[in-house]
């Protein structure tokens, strides 16, 4: 028996810290039900920004997925900076090949990639864009 979809929604809720608002409304979902499960899943990951796929039924069911961490975000916690460069060329922080290699591993399920080499690659070339070096 499949169940009608309604609605998918993607969002970027706090880690552990969910709470019905205007931006769980729009999922059409049963708020309080959502954010009691989703606390309890992400309860290891509180002070992220954890990237959650919610899915609508017609029965006012819901199911959801929760994915990885932003790229951006671990990059930053990894710099130890607030926020990265307007600017590639304003170099603001720096992180260690073991910590590129850290965050490839952790974001390679959700990244359009096979290998960690190539996820590499990819987190690079968001650190660079942010201003942050990769130190040999």
């Amino acid at each position: 028996m499949n169940k009608k979809i309604v609605k998918v929604v993607k969002m970027e809720l706090p880690g552990a810290d969910a709470h019905p608002g205007p931006k769980l409304a729009s999922a059409g979902v049963n708020m309080a039900k959502f954010c009691t499960e989703f606390n309890a899943k992400t309860s290891d990951r509180k002070g992220e920004v954890v990237p959650v796929i919610i899915t609508a039924y017609e029965d006012k069911s819901f199911s959801f997925v929760i994915k990885t961490s932003p790229v951006a975000g671990l990059i930053l916690k990894a710099a130890g900076i607030e926020k990265g460069s307007g600017n590639p060329k304003n170099i603001v922080g720096h992180i260690s090949q073991a910590q590129l290699e850290e965050i490839a591993k952790y974001k390679l399920p959700d990244l359009n990639c096979e290998d960690v080499e190539a996820a590499k690659k990819i987190v690079a070339g968001s650190a660079r864009q942010m201003g942050v070096a990769i130190d040999a």
